[in-house]
């Protein structure tokens, strides 16, 4: 008997122990609290009661003044996002720490905006959505597709985290395609249905590997090549048409030429010399819309080679003039005394005044 009480007294303090510790580790593990941006919060400290005298802090730090207590209770006033952290209550008089509240300030979701399209006709089609005002709180999306009265498989994208793809059922079909997409978070949800036929929503990439040539002797022509998007499954079945646009960097206005079965156009009326953009778009030669624009290609015709620049101007070279002989540096040469003008004006009336002394002599 007396084994039987001890083990009792062991399970019951087990019992208390465990219960102990699960009040515990809740007070030490946030919970979430979701709140409407520009509303009123009111943030209860655990299950203690209305008489209980507690302490508040928020991130580490003691909550300012202008904040309502009221017993264990915190009234938080028209909330917005620098209310956002983590809240933490402590019982007084001791501080022992009893609840702690992850806030996050957010508001509900509107009505996503959802566009499909098909690049990979006939294969299928894919949907995105994006939100036009942030909730600023997490929030998903929840997509169903349904086409003759019943749902299609989505697979949700690997890389865009708001898209999915969903295979054709059949081709040529004139039922329409009907997608819903709701957005939910902790504040609210809202949705819309977008409905459309498959024709409407083929869409090809653009053509890819766009090249622009000069052709040689051809200073108004250029060649300009192309490759059908290797997103596009089936060519031979479903052929393309292109749309080419082209224009001198010089200009605004475009020069454009819509092209069927061909992958490739010589541009006859370029301006010599002047600088081209080149882009192409693709469509469907029967249903859907022309594609986005390609990635710009730049080109300029072919110009001719300059010649060469050859000087006209006749050089006159000076003749050969003949030059002293250089002095021996063995002695020193007696250099002449120069001649004045007054010497060579006495010599040169010398013979004239010997002739009048002897006309009085």
């Amino acid at each position: 008997m007396m084994a039987n009480l001890v083990t009792s007294l062991c399970c019951v303090v087990l019992a208390a122990v465990v219960v102990a510790y699960a009040q515990r580790r809740s007070q030490l593990v946030a919970r979430n609290q979701y709140e409407r941006r520009g509303s009123d919060v009111t943030m209860q400290c655990g299950s203690l009661e209305s008489d209980v005298s507690v302490s508040w802090k928020v991130n580490g730090t003691d909550i300012e003044a202008q904040h309502q207590l009221n017993g264990p209770k915190l009234i938080l006033t028209q909330v917005d996002l620098e209310h956002n952290g983590l809240y933490s209550c402590f019982q007084n008089p001791h501080g022992e720490r009893r609840d702690t509240i992850i806030l996050h300030v957010g508001i509900p979701p509107q009505e996503p905006k959802v566009t499909c399209r098909s690049n990979t006709y006939p294969k299928g089609f894919y949907c995105s959505w994006h939100l036009v005002y942030p909730t600023f709180i997490p929030t998903t999306f929840e997509v169903d597709v349904q086409h003759n009265q019943r749902s299609l498989e989505v697979q949700k994208d690997p890389v865009h985290k708001n898209r999915c793809h969903v295979q054709f059922p059949e081709v040529f079909s004139i039922t329409p395609y009907k997608v819903n997409v709701t957005a939910v978070n902790a504040l609210g949800k809202a949705y819309v249905t977008l409905s459309f036929e498959e024709s409407s929503i083929v869409k090809p990439d653009p053509p890819e590997r766009v090249t622009a040539t000069p052709i040689r002797f051809k200073p108004r022509k250029l060649e300009v090549s192309w490759h059908s998007p290797a997103t596009w499954p089936d060519i031979d079945a479903f052929p393309l048409k292109y749309f080419l646009r082209y224009r001198p960097l010089i200009q605004e206005r475009w020069q454009h030429v819509e092209l069927s079965d061909s992958t490739s156009h010589t541009i006859t009326d370029a301006y010599a010399g002047k600088e081209y953009i080149i882009q192409l778009a693709a469509k469907d030669t029967e249903i859907g819309t022309w594609s986005d624009w390609s990635v710009a290609v730049h080109a300029t015709p072919w110009i001719e080679d300059p010649l060469p620049i050859t000087s006209t101007t006749e050089v006159d070279f000076p003749n050969e003039t003949k030059t002293s002989p250089i002095p021996s540096s063995k002695a020193p040469q007696k250099a002449e005394p120069p001649v004045g003008r007054a010497a060579r004006v006495v010599t040169f009336f010398s013979p004239l005044l010997l002739g009048m002394m002897l006309l009085f002599i």
